[in-house]
């Protein structure tokens, strides 16, 4: 599984062009459910503005956008092309915009609602997220003891820890350390312990 760069939050933004005001919009998504009604919430909240013009992107090639009754192709296109441009997926963008009773023509329209959805991209900040294996270990009180220094070094996260008769472990390693950290893990404890994959994450 590979890398992919996403929103760290939502945003708002405004900005002003020839007296038309475009309030931009981004937040993070990870399903079209969630992109739509984040949509329809931005087109509640203005349901007085001249255009809702929106555009999102999904991991798996799902992409939509919307001109919302601007000229074909100079207001959503726009919008898609700026999260195309930044590679980011599992985004959502809506522009909104007043209209200030000066027309922008089209090479105007494509500019404008291209800059107002690279402040809210901007303002949301970009992340790169990685896969991450979860996984589980059993082992005991003496095998737990060499595990601290091995996750270090393979840059372990998330590590919840419950104590019994024996130790179960369960942590996040970067899918690019799994491999050799189960080897470690395994020599360590003279193969008493193994880590046990359960499912990859995102982080």
């Amino acid at each position: 599984m590979k890398p992919f760069k996403t929103l760290s939050n939502p945003s708002e933004t405004e900005m002003t062009e020839r007296r038309s005001v475009f309030l931009g919009y981004a937040s993070p998504v990870t399903t079209e459910e969630e992109a739509l009604e984040f949509i329809a919430k931005i087109k509640k909240r203005h349901s007085d503005a001249t255009h809702n013009v929106y555009a999102y992107i999904l991991r798996g090639s799902i992409s939509r956008f919307s001109d919302d009754g601007e000229p074909h192709g100079t207001a959503g296109l726009p919008v898609l092309e700026v999260l195309r441009k930044e590679d980011v997926t599992d985004a959502v963008i809506v522009v909104t915009r007043y209209f200030g009773g000066i027309l922008l023509g089209a090479g105007g329209l494509v500019r404008a609602y291209s800059a107002s959805a690279k402040l809210a991209l901007d303002a949301a900040v970009v992340k790169e997220c990685k896969p991450f294996v979860r996984f589980g270990i059993t082992c005991g009180y003496g095998e737990y003891q060499k595990l601290g220094r091995l996750f270090e070094l393979n840059g372990v996260k998330n590590a919840e820890t419950e104590y019994g008769e024996g130790v179960c472990v369960t942590a996040c390693c970067p899918e690019e350390c799994y491999d050799a950290l189960c080897v470690a893990v395994r020599d360590a404890t003279g193969g008493k312990a193994m880590p046990e994959r359960k499912d990859v994450v995102y982080a």
